[in-house]
């Protein structure tokens, strides 16, 4: 049965999971990549970018699993790309070269009608004008019996985290402190559901949990 999951989502110890004012310069708002520091020495990390090497310790085996067994993604605006407002034309295909690292079809969420984007490595990115419901439709019926990733950025997964509509949420809580950004957790009282904490791992930081009633 596929599964709606977060896996590998780093946030900081104040609860923020990107930094502020994201600019080409700064992908993920800057002091972002203080975050994600714990997956950039792994073999998976350094194998996705072309290089060799790399550890496979716990934090491997995470990174590991934060791309495995997906069968789609879905991806906020701001998670594909800088550009705000309709699109100025089609030079923008996003952050990752010709050979985005999600090889499946990959849906991005917006206000803008765009056409599809095939790119090397098996990426199709699919542009949503129907809000995160009608998203997580169409990506469950592309995944074809895989798991479907909410792969950010925050304001995606908090959308989802609220709607009640996250089976299983993975979050690496990296030891730093940013002070502004991007907050994960806020507003997250009207969530209809509490996760279960399902598998906390010391070293990394990190946890695991399973919303507590069933889709649907």
């Amino acid at each position: 049965m596929t599964k709606v999951r977060v896996a590998g989502f780093s946030i900081s110890l104040d609860g923020f999971g990107a930094g502020p004012e994201q600019s080409l310069e700064n992908p993920l708002g800057k002091r972002g990549q203080e975050l994600h520091q714990w997956m950039f020495g792994t073999r998976m990390f350094r194998a996705m970018t072309g290089k060799d090497g790399g550890s496979d310790g716990v934090d491997g085996a995470y990174a590991r699993r934060s791309m495995d067994g997906f069968g789609a993604f879905i991806l906020g605006r701001n998670m594909f790309g800088p550009i705000r407002g309709p699109w100025p034309d089609e030079s923008w295909k996003g952050w990752w070269g010709d050979n985005p690292p999600y090889h499946a079809p990959t849906f991005v969420l917006t206000h803008h009608p765009r056409d599809p984007i095939e790119m090397d490595g098996g990426t199709t990115f699919i542009f949503v004008t129907d809000g995160i419901e009608g998203a997580l439709e169409k990506a469950e019926l592309a995944a074809k019996g895989g798991d479907v990733k909410i792969g950010g950025g925050v304001e995606t997964v908090r959308q989802y985290l609220c709607a009640g509509l996250i089976d299983e949420l993975h979050f690496a809580l990296s030891p730093v402190v940013l002070g502004q950004g991007e907050a994960m957790f806020a507003g997250q009282r009207s969530a209809t559901a509490s996760p279960n904490i399902r598998r906390p791992i010391t070293p990394p930081t990190s946890f695991s949990a399973d919303r507590g009633i069933p889709k649907g």
